[in-house]
């Protein structure tokens, strides 16, 4: 049979980890459930500014020169594109003017428009004062023309006119910027203008200075303060002059004498005619000439003509170069906040470039970094010459234009960025590039595409796009009907809303969430899709009115409603939540649901496979509880029902994170319903009481009323800390002052009728909640969840139920009456509904109160003062939610989902990546462990089993031992911890403890995707099974079976393990292939727990009223699994059966406890083979109903311990004294003795046994609190 055995190995050996699935891997188990960190808003400007007053000053005095520039002849003269000596001086001068407010109405047509021609000192100062006046808090532009006056001079002074015309009259800077206050922008086109930005800022500065002084005088001397005017504030004033302090103007013929200008208003013409003047020799082109490009046909607004292209990649390109140049807050103050800003400061940019080439510096206040040598600029002189290439054959035809490849060049550009890594990296200096070709139909697919790319980056990325400028164009293009667009937007919205949740209202005030309603209810779309706009129509409504009531005349519930059973987990999961925002606090929604009969609904997704969804769905029916704005009775039996279908079905949960949100849904009854739970809790207060009085301690030493009251209020917390040891000094009435409480809040629960779920016998103690009501039952909930094996859980759970404990404390110690027509009066609770856990109701008794009250930490939480009763004032606050009690970070950890990247491969999937290659490594290891395996099982015959390879002594004696079957590991539990120890470094890895004061005992161990990143499950005598990560780390922790109850009656059927105590888990065996967890016990049915969704699968009754002391899976990954008994029955399993079913064998021929039992297949059949404490030893073939004795091997000393090694064909019995190793015929081999050469004294008897899975390496522990390894004589 060893042989067959070994050839069934062999098969086994290449047999690739790689089909094996992974358990508790997934983002829940991997990460903690908290939101991500938000990226501070900066994109959104504080205040949005608009320049609405234009002051247009020309200084030409036509026909004269300043005296102090000698012009060359000839010299540029065109003002405006107007030649001022072609007709009459007035006329030009005020055609001149006109042609000025022309070229800035370009840029912005709705500002105010004065013009003052050759004014005077008056002139300026009445127009400068009239626009600010009108202007109030808005930016007014200054805009001075000085080519016919004066240099300005040192002293910070600009040169006007007198009203003959017969001198230079100096205008003070310093006055200017009295008449035209802050905000302002000025723009000097003249020689030298750069003295006056330098100059600007000292007297700024002097009139701060000034203002101060003034206002320090005043309060010396208490007068005159209402007087003052608001402080001058200039740090908003902009100045763009045309050069540098010591520079003029350049007077080249070819160019117009107010080249400044005409950068700063036309932009796309003086650019073409420097070009062409600077390329004429060597462009594509040379036949193009100055006058030609007047001729290029199109309108500068129109995208589709030429001239409008070029205007449209003059704006991209100048756009891009200040982004990727100036800092982010300074580009946010120039290029976004003003329109007229905006484009000056764009032309600024090619009036550095154009008037650097005749050595002409401009100035602008704030400062910006040269520009002028930017690669984007390579790109414009592209675009140009490619324009002016086909100049010629547009002149002759329209229909010969062909549009520009600049802006399909760029994309790809951008692509290319994107395709080559993001790490490290700069950002893509193409950003605004994405934005500008939003506008254009024909590149605006490809480039939605590729923005969504980039936003899914991370928060970083969509920050960035946000940065400059992408909202606006995204917002609009909502109103688009295109369905090629619908995915796109709605990937990029979700994206931005998933980093900044403040555009929910831009989105309901533009009527946007409409788009995303449209997308929601079309079931045609894919349901990624519909899945983002869920969530963009979740964020929307979060804490946000106006949204919920959009959001809701959109008919949002039904259509949730409509499509909770949809396949897709994640538009489930969403579905669920946009539902509970969309109802919180929100009476209206509630009932739009409740008429929808939404929380019934929601009650299918309690029991979805899915954690996240049922999570969601318990968020969802928990805002439901905390929504009702008004109290009647139909409102609260609707919030009874919920309640208790939440806790019937939640509370037993697999998955911690759906439980914590269970103690956040049902905190909203506490909340609401404080008084009848305070009546609940006084009543447990009372029995607690009870049971100190009647306990033998007081028979034996006789105690107080007083001290027992006390005892009683030290044990009424689970926490037994000190925060209720304080009451002792305040319990001077003994039980009259718990009485005295117990009547005042009697007296308001009175009132509401509270009637009975089920006809239950009433308690022996008076009580003002019948048993069995939906208080009660919640708050043995509540207790239950106190001692929930996950910490996070129980903590959440204490903090409420201590809650409610402070309460009837502070009721017991500060006694008050309570007007009978303040209490509210509260309903009755519902009839035929469900009840909490019908294998084990509330408790009855003290003693069953207090068993249910484990210790544990409490949770820190801020204390407050609150009503004892529920009157008007306090059902009102609770209502508005301005209590909480606890909170979890699940919904801001979906959020965070959509704000991560979503399209990059991951490293899962990732072949390259070093987790892949490192998991390779792992199973091509696994794979030659295995091979190895092979050949130390041919050495059984000729080889003991008897050399040492580890020895140790512990403090515990070890009760149950387990080998990892790839790492040199054994896993060894004690009492309430458990070790890993490395038996081949003879070191410890790590000790595991129990929380302090705890004393569930670990029963059984096992490891958990053990071909790979291995995790240790422990099974405890409370009931719960443990998964830890190997560092240490809880991973999930679920009650398994219910806690055992000592029943003295029933302690001879009881497992009982070596220490003698009652097991809630018994024995615990993982299926990797099916990621089942099987779990048996003191109980008569086998739990089934699925890891993968996390859920109970199914009850197996064992037919035995016995408890299960071992259990063995199918070696094949199979459905084959056998179970030994308490009574010495084998019973055999095939879970393809339905669970009443599946039981298909049972044997009887032990007379004792099973102490182990293997499940082994040969040649397509299976048999077994099982030991009894008695010390016999059978073989069963499944196909047969009887076992053969195989051997007795315990010589009247009884079976300690057993090992099986299927492969090996051999197992290991443990005795008093010695470990007898055995041929699965049952031949003896050899027998190690538990002595050692330097203390020869026998030790104490073998408590536990283990074979490695596939070595033939076998571990001990022993009473005496040694543990040993022993493996073949390498010298055999």
């Amino acid at each position: 049979m060893a042989g067959q055995l070994i050839d069934d190995e062999e098969e086994d050996i290449k047999t690739s980890d790689w089909q094996y699935p992974l358990a508790f891997t997934c983002k829940r188990h991997n990460e903690a459930i908290e939101g991500g960190n938000t990226i501070t808003q900066t994109w959104r400007m504080k205040e949005r500014m608009k320049t609405v007053s234009v002051a247009l000053v020309i200084c030409l005095n036509v026909g004269v020169d300043p005296p102090d520039i000698m012009k060359t002849t000839p010299c540029a003269r065109l003002e405006c594109w107007i030649d001022p000596l072609a007709m009459p001086s007035q006329k030009a001068l005020e055609a001149i003017g006109a042609n000025l407010q022309k070229q800035y109405e370009r840029w912005q047509p709705r500002a105010r428009y004065k013009q003052t021609l050759d004014p005077t000192v008056e002139e300026v100062k009445k127009l400068c004062t009239s626009l600010r006046r009108n202007a109030k808090e808005e930016r007014v532009l200054f805009h001075y023309n000085g080519h016919g006056v004066p240099k300005p001079t040192t002293n910070g002074e600009i040169w006007v006119f007198n009203r003959m015309y017969t001198q230079y009259i100096p205008l003070s800077i310093f006055d200017l910027q009295t008449w035209m206050g802050a905000p302002s922008i000025y723009v000097y086109d003249c020689s030298n203008a750069g003295v006056i930005v330098n100059l600007f800022k000292q007297f700024a500065d002097q009139q701060e200075k000034d203002y101060e002084q003034l206002n320090s005088q005043c309060r010396q001397s208490q007068q005159g303060l209402h007087m003052l005017p608001p402080p001058p504030n200039f740090k908003n004033c902009i100045q763009l002059a045309a050069c540098s302090a010591d520079q003029i103007l350049p007077m080249n013929p070819d160019l117009p004498a107010d080249i400044f200008t005409s950068c700063l208003t036309t932009p796309i013409k003086i650019a073409l005619r420097w070009f062409v003047m600077q390329n004429n020799n060597n462009s594509l082109v040379p036949k193009v000439t100055l006058d030609s490009i007047d001729k290029i046909p199109g309108q500068l607004n129109d995208r589709r003509t030429m001239l409008g292209e070029l205007n449209w990649i003059f704006t991209a390109i100048t756009d891009t170069i200040a982004w990727n140049t100036l800092p982010r807050e300074l580009f946010q103050k120039l290029f976004r906040q003003d329109l007229l800003v905006a484009s000056l400061f764009r032309n600024f940019l090619l009036a550095e470039r154009i008037m650097r080439s005749y050595d002409c510096i401009p100035v602008s206040s704030p400062a910006l970094p040269p520009t002028y040598q930017h690669p984007m600029w390579q790109a414009w002189d592209l675009a140009l010459d490619r324009c002016l290439s086909q100049l010629p054959q547009v002149l002759e035809s329209e229909d010969n234009f062909v549009h520009s490849p600049f802006f399909e060049e760029q994309l790809t550009a951008f692509q290319v960025w994107l395709s080559l890594g993001t790490e490290n990296r700069s950002p893509p200096e193409q950003l605004p590039i994405v934005l500008q070709v939003l506008l254009s139909q024909v590149h605006r697919l490809r480039a939605l595409e590729l923005l969504g790319k980039f936003l899914d980056l991370g928060p970083w990325a969509v920050n960035l796009a946000l940065s400059v400028g992408i909202f606006p164009y995204v917002l609009k293009l909502l109103q688009s009907s295109a369905r090629e667009l619908r995915s796109l937007l709605v990937f990029i919205w979700a994206k931005i809303l998933a980093v900044d949740s403040s555009c929910q209202a831009d989105l309901v005030r533009d009527n946007g969430h409409k788009y995303f309603l449209t997308i929601l209810q079309d079931q045609s779309m894919d349901a990624k899709e519909r899945t983002r706009a869920a969530f963009v129509l979740a964020c929307m409504v979060d804490d946000y009115p106006v949204g919920q009531e959009a959001a809701l005349q959109g008919s949002l519930v039904s259509i949730c409603l409509e499509q909770l059973g949809d396949p897709s987990p994640n538009l489930r999961q969403w579905l669920a939540i946009t539902l509970g925002r969309l109802w919180k606090k929100y009476d209206k929604a509630r009932w739009c649901g409740v008429r929808d009969s939404a929380h019934e609904k929601l009650y299918n997704l309690l029991k979805d496979p899915v954690p996240e969804v049922r999570a969601a769905a318990v968020y969802a029916l928990g805002t439901f509880i905390n929504s009702a704005t008004e109290r009647s009775e139909h409102a609260n039996n609707i919030d009874h029902s919920v309640a208790m279908n939440l806790l019937n079905v939640v509370s037993k949960d697999m998955s911690p994170l759906v439980r914590k949100e269970l103690v956040v849904a049902l905190q909203n009854m506490v909340i609401v319903f404080e008084n009848s739970f305070m009546s609940v809790a006084l009543q447990e207060l009372r029995e607690t009481a009870q049971d100190v009085l009647m306990s033998p301690s007081v028979t034996l030493k006789p105690q107080s009323s007083k001290d027992s009251w006390a005892a009683a209020f030290k044990n009424f917390s689970p926490a037994h800390n000190n925060n209720y040891n304080t009451i002792t000094a305040s319990m001077s009435a003994g039980p009259d002052s718990v009485d005295g409480a117990f009547e005042r809040i009697k007296r308001v629960a009175s009132s509401s009728s509270i009637a009975s779920l089920s006809t239950v016998p009433s308690l022996p103690a008076p009580s003002t909640i019948p048993y069995g009501t939906v208080y009660q039952k919640l708050w043995a909930g509540f207790t239950a969840l106190d001692s929930d094996p996950f910490p996070g859980v129980a903590s959440m759970s204490k903090s409420v139920s201590d809650y409610i404990r402070d309460q009837v404390k502070d009721a017991a110690s500060s006694p008050r009456e309570v007007p009978e027509g303040k209490a509210s009066s509260l309903p009755p609770s519902p009839s035929n509904r469900s009840s909490y856990l019908s294998e084990s109701p509330p408790p009855t008794s003290g003693s069953k109160a207090r068993q249910n009250m484990k210790s544990g930490p409490l949770t820190p939480r801020s204390k407050k003062t609150l009503p004892n009763t529920i009157n008007e004032d306090s059902v009102e606050e609770c209502l508005n939610g301005s209590r909480t009690l606890v909170t979890s970070q699940f919904i801001e950890w979906s959020c965070k989902y959509f704000a991560q990247p979503v399209m990059v491969e991951t490293s899962e999937s990732d072949v390259e990546s070093p987790s892949h290659y490192q998991r390779a490594w792992r199973y091509t290891r696994n794979a030659e462990l295995r091979g190895d395996a092979v050949d130390e099982q041919s050495r059984i015959g000729h080889s003991r089993t008897d050399n040492q390879l580890f020895y140790t002594r512990t403090n515990i004696p070890p009760t149950t031992v387990k080998f990892h079957p790839y790492e040199p590991h054994l896993l060894a539990a004690y009492k309430d911890s458990f070790t890993i120890w490395d038996y081949q470094t003879q070191s410890k890895i790590i000790q595991v403890r129990g929380e302090r004061g705890s004393s569930r005992r670990v029963t059984c161990l096992e490891y958990v995707n053990a071909h790979d990143n291995s995790l240790v499950a422990t099974g405890t005598e409370d009931g719960a099974v443990r998964v830890w990560r190997p560092d240490g780390k809880l991973v999930t922790a679920w009650q398994a079976l219910p806690p055992p109850q000592f029943n003295p009656n029933s302690i001879k059927h009881t497992f009982r393990s070596g220490t003698g105590t009652v097991c809630g888990v018994g024995v615990l065996a993982w299926d990797q292939n099916k990621m089942n967890f099987i779990v048996g016990g003191d109980s008569r049915t086998l739990k089934i727990w699925d890891a993968n969704t996390e859920l109970a699968l199914e009850d197996i009754p064992t037919g035995a009223d016995f408890a299960v002391t071992c259990i063995s899976l199918d070696p094949t990954g199979g459905s084959k699994m056998c179970i030994g008994c308490s009574d010495g029955t084998v019973r055999l399993f095939d879970r393809r059966l339905r669970p009443h079913e599946c039981r298909v064998m049972t044997y009887r021929e032990h007379s004792a406890r099973i102490v182990s039992l293997a499940l082994a297949h040969e040649s397509g059949n299976f048999s077994l083979l099982s030991g009894s404490a008695a010390g016999d030893v059978r073989f069963s073939d499944t196909r047969k109903p009887t076992a053969e004795l195989v051997c007795r091997t315990s010589h009247g000393q009884g079976l300690k311990a057993m090992a099986c090694h299927a492969p090996g064909g051999i197992f290991a019995c443990g005795s008093v004294s010695q470990i007898s190793v055995y041929r699965w015929s049952g031949a003896p081999l050899h027998v190690i003795k538990l002595v050692h050469d330097w203390f020869p004294t026998k030790f104490g008897s073998v408590g536990c046994l283990a074979f490695h899975p596939h070595r033939i390496l076998l571990a001990a522990g022993s009473s005496d609190s040694t543990l040993s390894v022993y493996s073949l004589d390498p010298k055999r």
